[in-house]
């Protein structure tokens, strides 16, 4: 199958590469899809999604009309494609279901860890030659309320690790997962996690129903001091309400490792251009604030799990087998 991988990082296609081992013709562009760079596609069987590309109706029918009957999204996520509009257009879309949930689990620990007990800040100051400990207080884990909102199989992982710490878990999920009762951890309302967490992360998907999840008015909901983490999609956060939280001192600390406006930005190298976004200048200003470029799942064994199964998927998809990574509208 002739395929076209959008958005590509030489990692991308180390790791292609290697799992493709010449089933399929792959060829690269660093370009992001979108209505100007569909056009890019034609001739093509199929194209090779990331996170931040983004495929709406007007795209699927381009692509569509260019040849295109796969996508192959090599990502859990796809809030990123309009499924509605594939399957209007013939388009099979089709995604990587399971990669690693540890990579991602264990990242939101670290940025739990690096802003509790300001490791970021001690790094910087001792590399100027700073021993000094004043403002680098923490707090012990053990003991302090931890709220896990989505519990599939990331947010279980997650919950595991901080039961290991010794911390009394709260869970919110349209449905509870045994693996979490059975480390005792107790379902309650959103409301009710916001109210007694002292630290929160976020493990859920972003749809309709869970965009803005944290708002101004469910985060003045929170406990005074909260930590929140968000390894998951920007999107759950209204940031602008995060940033005024921030600045009133009611939250207490943010990990970030996504962030709504991440598109054009993140998985790139800005480091010599003007930033025009205002917020999320505004953001990086916080010494509370701690924001990663969506490297949560950026582990060894992610990217092999990732670029196999995607290799998988299009082999399947050539040969018209199902399997269980094929997404459908509804």
């Amino acid at each position: 199958m002739r395929v076209l991988v959008y958005d590509t990082h030489s990692y991308d296609r180390t790791f292609l590469d290697a799992a493709n081992a010449g089933r399929h013709q792959l060829d690269y562009t660093t370009a992001q899809l979108d209505h100007q760079t569909a056009a890019l596609a034609e001739g093509y069987e199929a194209v090779c999604l990331f996170v931040n590309d983004y495929a709406d109706e007007p795209v699927m029918a381009r692509l569509a009309a260019g040849g295109v009957r796969v996508i192959a999204q090599r990502s859990t996520g796809y809030n990123n494609l309009d499924l509605a509009a594939a399957e209007r257009h013939g388009i099979v879309c089709m995604r990587v279901g399971y990669y690693s949930p540890y990579a991602v689990a264990e990242f939101a620990v670290g940025l739990l860890q690096t802003l509790n007990r300001r490791i970021h800040r001690a790094y910087n100051r001792t590399r100027e030659f700073n021993f000094r400990l004043a403002g680098l207080l923490g707090h012990d884990i053990h003991g302090r309320t931890v709220g896990v909102v989505g519990t599939g199989k990331i947010g279980a992982i997650f919950a595991r690790i901080m039961h290991g710490f010794g911390c009394p878990l709260l869970g919110y999920d349209v449905r509870e997962n045994p693996e979490c009762l059975e480390l005792g951890m107790t379902y309650v309302p959103l409301e009710e996690l916001l109210r007694r967490s002292d630290i929160i992360s976020l493990h859920a998907p972003l749809l309709p129903s869970t965009h803005h999840l944290f708002n101004a008015e469910t985060l003045a909901m929170t406990k005074p001091g909260v930590m929140i983490i968000n390894t998951s999609r920007g999107g759950l956060i209204n940031t602008e309400a995060l940033i005024a939280a921030v600045q009133s001192g009611h939250v207490g600390a943010v990990g970030l490792d996504v962030y709504e406006e991440e598109e054009g930005k993140f998985f790139r190298d800005l480091s010599d251009q003007v930033i025009d976004d205002e917020v999320l200048a505004r953001l990086m200003t916080f010494p509370n604030v701690l924001l990663t470029s969506h490297q949560a799942f950026f582990t060894y064994e992610a990217m092999t799990t990732i670029a196999e199964t995607t290799i998988q998927n299009l082999s399947d998809a050539e040969e018209g087998r199902e399997n269980s990574n094929v997404l459908r509208a509804g």
